[in-house]
């Protein structure tokens, strides 16, 4: 598992960041605060506090640097 900083503080980048991350088969979990969701799911992110940093979990035991790839708009 790795953990990384994401920003998702816009609409328009949490729905480009579902859409990116739902073509992988890992797993995926948004962690904030005490809160832990599904990152696959639109609706459970809206649900979070998106003003902060989210910490994403990735996972995935290979994959885990073609995923950071794709998700270099999102790092902070």
């Amino acid at each position: 598992m790795k953990t990384v900083k994401i920003s998702l503080n816009s609409i328009d980048k949490v729905k480009s960041f579902v859409n990116d991350i739902t073509k992988f088969d890992y797993d995926f979990d948004l962690v904030s605060g005490r809160y832990v969701i599904d990152a696959k799911s639109i609706m459970g992110i809206f649900s979070l506090d998106l003003s902060k940093p989210i910490d994403l979990n990735i996972h995935a035991e290979d994959g885990a640097d073609e995923v950071l790839d794709i998700l270099k708009p999102y790092l902070i």
